[in-house]
């Protein structure tokens, strides 16, 4: 260790530039698995407001609420400890300035769906929803009267809650009547008891209904099947992968040109007695070194970065998965090294020193 730091106070620019690529490539790691954290979060914030085991959906729905349709009787065939009942369309909500994609979720008020409400009320008659606090800052206020879509009804926020987008679309939360006003229209009285899902609170999942024309999900499963989901998160982990891969070649190359051009000086320590596993575990410590500060000054700097990204960029940075990322950069950082220690192994005293 003492031979690896003094050679890097001796050589302070060249091992700042293996630094400083190091540090970059550890900048960019926190900052995608930041964006996959956040992105995800996008996609499921309202289903981990639910606090769920499991969502009960037509057989036929390939695990969609969306496409899911059923009726409120069925609960009845149901078998667990709490139930909810669910109803979900996708709209383009608008007021006078602003419009904004949106998820409608239709719940009961007395049932756990019923989302904690930060700003205002709660919904008390039809046309009044709960928005998600992220429309506030699409221009979405406290009493906006609201025109969807694919409806002509509108809606009024009466009130504000947090962490509920859905397929990273805002939530709206209406009542009952009122998603059947808005899904069906003129039908809604002859559609008052259709339904698209039935969300499950219960310690076991594996016999919640003997209705073959209904499919349990465990809540996870349900989540890895929402649209782009799963695509999206595999895209950015495959390339924070990647990325371990290359900080290792870059360590490698670096610092197997440093060991070729300090061959002669390996071979004379070897002369004087200094053993080659000595020479070898100096390398290691200096990559270590080298590793260690590149990487906690890339964990620095997207802290940092992070603070000043505007709300729009869907970024959430989980400490402990970016601290066991920066680990890992550590060690195939590392583990760069072997070629050197290859090559300070294979050193003939002899022939390095011309002899």
């Amino acid at each position: 260790m003492f031979l690896a730091w003094q050679e890097i106070k001796k050589n302070k620019l060249r091992f700042t530039l293996i630094t400083g690529i190091l540090m970059l490539v550890s900048y960019l790691v926190f900052f995608l698995s930041g964006l996959a954290t956040g992105l995800a979060s996008l996609n499921r914030e309202a289903v981990d407001k639910w606090q769920a085991s499991a969502i009960i959906l037509t057989d036929e729905s390939d695990k969609s609420l969306y496409q899911s349709s059923m009726s409120i009787e069925q609960l009845n065939d149901i078998k667990a400890k709490k139930t909810a009942v669910i109803g979900q369309l996708n709209a383009i909500a608008s007021n006078d300035d602003d419009k904004q994609n949106i998820s409608l979720f239709g719940i009961n008020k007395e049932e756990f769906l019923m989302p904690n409400v930060t700003q205002g009320r709660a919904f008390e008659k039809a046309n009044e929803v709960i928005a998600d606090e992220s429309l506030k800052d699409k221009g979405f206020k406290l009493g906006d009267t609201l025109s969807l879509s694919s409806s002509d009804q509108q809606l009024t926020i009466v009130g504000f809650t947090d962490h509920a987008r859905f397929n990273a679309a805002p939530v709206l939360y209406a009542n009952l009547a009122t998603f059947h006003q808005v899904k069906f229209g003129e039908a809604a009285d002859q559609k008052k008891d259709q339904i698209n899902g039935i969300v499950v609170r219960d310690d076991s999942i594996s016999k919640l209904t003997q209705n073959d024309e209904l499919d349990s999900i465990e809540i996870e499963s349900f989540i890895q099947s929402l649209p782009g989901y799963t695509e999206q998160k595999l895209t950015l982990n495959f390339m924070i992968y990647f990325l371990f891969g290359i900080s290792s070649i870059i360590v490698a190359i670096f610092l197997y040109v440093l060991t070729v051009q300090k061959i002669s000086m390996f071979g004379v320590m070897k002369a004087q007695g200094i053993s080659s596993t000595y020479l070898s575990w100096s390398v290691v410590a200096q990559t270590f070194i080298l590793a260690f500060i590149g990487t906690t000054l890339g964990f620095a700097f997207t802290l940092v970065s992070g603070a000043f990204l505007p709300a729009a960029v869907p970024v959430s940075f989980d400490l402990t998965l970016m601290m066991f990322y920066g680990l890992i950069l550590m060690v195939v950082a590392t583990a760069g090294a072997v070629f050197s220690v290859l090559t300070i192994v294979r050193i003939d005293p002899l022939k390095a020193i011309g002899g």
